[in-house]
């Protein structure tokens, strides 16, 4: 009860609750395939369940949130789709003649891009992590969330066949896995070195305000 009082109390994280419900009912329509359309929307399912529950005892910032939305949102649309048979994949591959869709690497980037802020604030609350430090152990983080996420999907792969394969989605490259973990970190080192410059201004403005 607590829970839902708080929750209803954030008008903000209401409206975006509705709007990826909305998104991702609609997108639950005619998937392109049904079953890897499962296959993908079990860890979003999961992490949307986990972040109801733990609202009471943990409530991120209404920024973090919306990273988080948006990266929920880009998942949820390519899931429907597939990573490899996204419409800007097709429009990649006509205009410019790539031999590979290109969408799962840009979601890749955005994992680590969208996901540091929200992990930076999970550490700076639960433990004593600061400074220099609690701009950089989100990036091994990221990283390290990363690579399980691989290795989940070479499990998947090796339990699920053919439809498993899909859903690892190498394209043709080996180097797919190690790619997608860089670009992830990528991403990480981005934000976290824009929030380091925030970070600086903001002391800076503090300072001659003074």
């Amino acid at each position: 009860m607590v829970r839902l009082i708080k929750l209803l109390q954030n008008g903000w994280l209401q409206v975006i609750i509705l709007i990826f419900i909305s998104f991702w009912c609609y997108m639950a329509i005619s998937p392109s395939d049904r079953k890897l359309w499962l296959l993908e929307n079990i860890l979003t399912i999961l992490l949307f369940i986990c972040l109801c529950f733990t609202y009471k005892k943990f409530q991120f910032s209404n920024s973090a949130y919306a990273l988080i939305f948006v990266f929920l949102c880009l998942h949820t649309y390519a899931a429907h789709y597939t990573y490899q048979g996204t419409p800007i994949d097709a429009w990649l591959k006509t205009t410019y003649h790539t031999q590979r869709g290109y969408f799962d690497r840009f979601v890749h980037f955005a994992f680590g891009f969208l996901g540091v802020y929200p992990v930076r604030e999970v550490l700076t609350r639960f433990t004593v992590i600061r400074g220099f430090w609690s701009f950089t152990a989100p990036i091994a983080y990221i990283l390290s969330l990363s690579a399980i996420f691989e290795i989940i999907e070479m499990l998947v792969a090796a339990l699920a066949g053919q439809i498993g394969q899909e859903y690892v989605g190498l394209q043709g490259d080996m180097f797919d896995s190690e790619k997608d973990m860089g670009l992830a970190f990528a991403g990480a080192v981005i934000t976290s070195i824009i929030l380091v410059m925030m970070a600086r201004k903001k002391r800076k403005k503090a300072l001659s305000s003074r």
